[in-house]
């Protein structure tokens, strides 16, 4: 049964192009050809970033973050209330205007004093400015590493100048060290994002993150099966490029330094609408979509391939609204604030701890998370 299954999952029909069998791919001469079992070492790979992560996260990123003078600030401890407690787990973490007044009679309490308490409640479950310098640091760091990589790997390369070189010879192309560790390091990446997602701080847009790197996981995946390596590391590189901008700008927006987070904006919202508007759509969807058809006929991976690519850039529509969005609220009350931040509550009363005192105003992540692409 479970062979059968196997025989038809890798039917040639579905992933090769007509005429191309599976010994056609097998290693000879020195020539070594790309196989599935070549990405069962991403996940372990994973978890072993995640270990890394945790180290750089405590021994470079806070020290980082207490130089820039991003601390983890100390939520002022609420009284507890069994009554408040219970309404805001059963019912809601919001209460209304009636809410406030009837809580308000029920505990022999003010207005005011029920209503501090519900912010105050809330903040306690959001995460502190540390704890979002700490991911965005760790990030940026890989997405730098990623990018330097990218172009040391494919910087002599022809298929990086020249479209038609993505698909002379295929899918008979042998597989180079380069185009192997570069695919094992982001795949690697994704999946060590994947499984810290329960753990990160939430947003918004928590479920396009999870359909993002999910679509990532399985293009390159499909991609690296397929033998479309070409193709893939220039889908990655013109990613990778523009997140370095992103959570750059995230670290000194956490810090507080707004013009040098607005500019690092600026120049990643450029990068991100001339990578991901313009040369993924006119550039890699041309070359994956036209190109092939000059060398052969559409066939099952060829369209499963590019039918992710188009999920691919509508995500990238999607986040590209949301920066225009910010762009357009910087232009009209000149400060950034991102659509999905779940940042501390300004406080009701005179006197409120700083951690509720730092606001929309102050602890906003500028942008959306892309790893955008991703």
């Amino acid at each position: 049964m479970l062979q059968t299954i196997k025989d038809w999952f890798w039917l040639e029909e579905l992933w090769l192009p007509p005429t191309i069998k599976w010994s056609d791919l097998e290693d000879h001469d020195g020539l070594v050809f790309v196989k599935p079992s070549h990405l069962y070492i991403t996940v372990p790979c994973a978890f072993l970033l995640l270990v890394i992560r945790s180290f750089f996260e405590r021994f470079i990123a806070t020290p980082l973050a207490k130089t820039l003078g991003v601390n983890k600030k100390i939520l002022k401890k609420i009284q507890h209330n069994p009554v408040l407690e219970n309404f805001f787990i059963r019912s809601t973490r919001h209460p209304s205007q009636n809410d406030l007044y009837a809580l308000a009679k029920k505990c022999n309490q003010t207005v005011q004093q029920v209503e501090i308490w519900f912010k105050r409640r809330r903040n306690q479950e959001r995460p502190c400015r540390l704890k979002k310098f700490q991911e965005a640091c760790w990030r940026f760091a890989f997405y730098l590493f990623l990018t330097i990589a990218g172009i040391g790997f494919l910087y002599d390369k022809p298929w990086l100048y020249d479209l038609w070189e993505v698909w002379n010879g295929y899918p008979k192309q042998p597989l180079l060290p380069s185009q192997y560790w570069y695919y094992i390091l982001e795949m690697s990446f994704y999946w060590s994002l994947l499984f810290s997602l329960g753990s990160d701080v939430k947003r918004k847009d928590f479920l396009a993150h999870v359909i993002h790197h999910l679509a990532a996981l399985s293009l390159m995946s499909f991609s690296w099966c397929t033998n479309y390596i070409r193709s893939g590391t220039l889908v990655m590189l013109v990613h990778d490029v523009a997140d370095i901008w992103l959570e750059s700008a995230k670290l000194f927006s956490y810090a507080g330094w707004k013009q040098t987070c607005n500019t690092l904006f600026f120049i990643f919202a450029a990068v991100f609408f001339i990578t991901r508007l313009i040369i993924f759509p006119f550039w890699i969807l041309y070359c994956t979509l036209i190109l092939p058809l000059h060398y052969l006929k559409p066939f099952f991976s060829y369209i499963f391939l590019n039918m992710q690519l188009l999920i691919l850039q509508v995500l990238h529509l999607y986040w590209g609204y949301y920066v225009l969005k910010i762009l357009r609220k910087y232009v009209m009350k000149k400060e950034l604030e991102d659509e999905r931040s779940d940042d501390e509550e300004e406080s009701a009363e005179e006197e409120e701890p700083e951690c509720l005192k730092n606001g929309r105003g102050t602890g906003r992540n500028p942008v959306p998370n892309g790893q955008t692409g991703h």
